[in-house]
């Protein structure tokens, strides 16, 4: 049986001020708390995931607060009347 092809994809974002940032998406049912990003010296919070091919949406939730991704250009409307930031690996 082959392995599944998986892909390091970098989620990074640019929030000197926040105090906490996470990414949430399809690939972690959502949970707001299951992926912390770590903030570097220059206020770029990071982190990555080995994943799957196929399609994900995901948002950050800074400090408590849901947002998109702004260096992704994909997009899909969601429930709530806003985006998710989209990527196909």
């Amino acid at each position: 049986m082959a392995a599944t092809q998986k892909k390091r994809v970098n989620f990074n974002l640019h929030a000197p001020t926040a105090r906490t940032v996470y990414v949430a998406g399809n690939f972690n049912d959502w949970d707001p708390s299951a992926r912390a990003l770590k903030c570097d010296k220059k206020g770029v919070w990071r982190t990555w995931m080995n994943l799957p091919t196929g399609k994900y949406e995901y948002r950050f939730v800074v400090d408590d607060e849901w947002q998109e991704d702004p260096t992704c250009e994909e997009r899909a409307r969601n429930a709530f009347g806003a985006y998710n930031s989209a990527l196909e690996i």
